[in-house]
C-alpha cells in the first residue's frame, strides 16, 4: 500500500541529452518487477559521492570509494533485492565481474563505472541473473527514463522518489534530475540510502565533491527513519556540462557556484523528506526543531535524539502530545540542557515553559493538532544561540510487520 505521505505523482523529469537509462527484471528476489537500473553516459562526465560511515560497508560501496578519486564516470549499475553486503570475497568477485562486463559494454576503463546494490544483507548476489543483459539494455536505453529509474531501485519503499531542479546560471539553462530509494534502515551518515543525481551543468568534480559535502548536513544526515544506517548508503552526483558549452565552473568564487549549491541543497531535501514520508509503516511526518542550544552541533544531537526515540515516535503515531517523552529525550541526549530553562512546542502550542507543563495550554486544540499528517515538535533549550531542524516519521505497527517478514 502506497504511504499516505507521498506526493500526489511522480515528477516530471526531464530528458538530459548523454544520458541514457534502461531497467530490466533479473528476477534477484523480486518477482514480476524491474530490479535493475543501466545508466549510461554517452561521454566521460565529472562525478562526486559520499557513502556510508558503516564499519562494515558493502562491496559496491567499497568499489565506488577506491575510484572516487579520478573523479570521472562512464555508466551506473544499481541492483534492488540484495545488498551485496557482508558477502565476503564472492561479495568482491561479484562486483568485480559486474564491472568488468559493464566496462566492456560501455566502452571504457572499470575505474568509470559505478554500481550499488541495496536489499539483504549477507546473502551472496548471483551476477548470472543479469550480466548477460548489459549488451541489450544498451541498446534499449534512453533518456526519458527517469521514472522506471526510480522503481528500479526501490526495495520495501511504496512510492518511486524523484525530484528536479531548472534554473539559469547565465545565460544557461540549468537542469538537476534526482532520483532516490529508502523507506527503511534510514539514518544517514554521509549519504542516504541509495541517491543519483545528474545535471548537465558543466562543474569540475572537486568542486562536485565540496558542493555535496556542504549539502548533506541540513539534508540526508538530518533525517531518520529508525536510526539505523545502511551498509550500502550512496549518494552519486554526475555533471555532463552538457548545458554549459562556454560556461564552466572552476572555483568556489564563480558567482554561479554558490547558486548552484543552493539547489542542489534543494533538490537533496526533497528528496530526503520523500524518504522520510515512505518510512516503513509511517502515517505521520516530524519535524524535529530545537533552538537555545550551546552550538549547533548540540542543538542537531539533541534534534536527533528526540526524532530516534521509540517513545516521542509511538506517541505521535498515537496522537498523544506526550511532551515527557520529548523531555526524556533530551535528557538522554548526552548534551548540555537545563532542566528549568526547557520550553516545549506541539505546532503553535506550547506545552511546557521554563521547565513545567504550560498551564494555559488547551489538551482539545492539542488534540486537535496532533490529528494532522505532518506534526512539528520544537524545543527551546534556553541556554545559547545554536539551533537545528531534523525530520523523521512514527513508529506504527506496520514497520513491526513489514520487518518482521521482510526475508520471508
Amino acid at each position: 500500500m502506497t504511504s499516505p505521505l507521498a506526493p500526489k505523482c511522480f515528477p516530471v523529469l526531464p530528458p538530459l541529452v548523454g544520458v541514457r537509462m534502461a531497467t530490466a527484471e533479473t528476477g534477484i528476489k523480486y518477482i514480476n518487477r524491474n530490479d535493475l537500473l543501466f545508466l549510461i553516459f554517452d561521454k566521460v562526465v565529472d562525478v562526486a559521492g559520499v557513502f556510508t560511515r558503516s564499519c562494515c560497508p558493502s562491496a559496491p560501496v567499497d568499489h565506488c570509494r577506491r575510484i572516487l578519486p579520478n573523479g570521472k564516470a562512464r555508466a551506473l549499475v544499481v541492483n534492488s533485492g540484495n545488498a551485496n553486503a557482508f558477502t565476503g570475497i564472492k561479495g568482491r568477485e561479484a562486483t568485480a565481474i559486474t564491472v568488468k562486463a559493464v566496462a566492456e559494454v560501455v566502452g571504457c576503463q572499470e575505474d568509470e563505472i559505478y554500481i550499488a546494490s541495496t536489499g539483504v544483507i549477507g546473502e551472496h548476489l548471483d551476477v548470472s541473473c543479469f550480466i548477460h543483459m548489459f549488451s541489450l539494455l544498451a541498446e534499449e536505453a534512453r533518456e526519458d527514463n527517469w521514472f522506471n529509474a526510480a522503481k528500479a531501485i526501490m526495495t520495501t519503499d511504496t512510492f518511486p522518489k524523484g525530484a528536479r531542479r531548472t534554473f539559469y546560471l547565465g545565460d544557461n539553462k540549468v537542469t538537476i534530475n534526482g532520483i532516490a530509494k529508502g523507506s527503511g534502515m534510514v539514518a544517514p551518515d554521509m549519504g542516504t540510502v541509495l541517491s543519483f543525481i545528474v545535471t548537465d551543468a558543466s562543474i569540475d568534480s572537486s568542486l562536485l565533491q565540496d558542493i555535496l559535502n556542504e549539502a548533506i548536513g541540513s539534508t540526508l544526515n538530518s533525517i531518520t527513519v529508525d536510526s539505523d544506517t545502511s551498509t550500502s548508503d550512496t549518494l552519486l552526483l554526475f555533471a555532463t556540462g552538457n548545458s554549459m558549452k562556454e560556461t564552466h565552473i572552476y572555483r568556489r568564487s564563480d558567482p554561479h557556484y554558490k547558486f548552484f549549491s543552493g539547489a542542489m541543497k534543494d533538490i537533496l531535501l526533497d528528496l530526503s523528506l520523500q524518504v522520510v514520508c515512505d518510512g516503513e509503516g509511517a502515517k505521520k511526518l516530524i519535524e524535529v526543531s530545537v533552538t537555545g542550544a550551546k552550538s549547533v552541533s548540540s542543538a542537531k544531537k539533541i534534534a536527533m535524539s528526540i526524532a530516534n526515540s521509540p517513545l516521542v515516535k509511538t506517541a505521535v503515531a498515537g496522537e498523544d502530545a506526550n511532551w515527557g517523552r520529548v523531555v526524556m529525550a533530551v535528557g538522554k541526549s548526552g548534551e548540555e540542557a537545563d532542566r528549568d530553562r526547557l520550553s516545549i512546542f506541539f505546532g503553535p502550542h506550547c506545552c511546557a515553559v521554563q521547565g513545567e507543563s504550560f498551564p494555559y495550554s488547551s489538551e482539545k486544540e492539542i488534540r486537535g493538532y496532533m490529528k494532522n499528517n505532518k506534526i512539528c515538535i520544537h524545543v527551546d533549550i534556553g541556554l545559547g544561540s545554536g539551533d537545528a531542524k531534523v525530520w523523521t516519521c512514527d513508529l506504527t505497527k506496520e514497520y513491526v510487520a513489514i520487518n518482521g517478514t521482510y526475508r520471508s
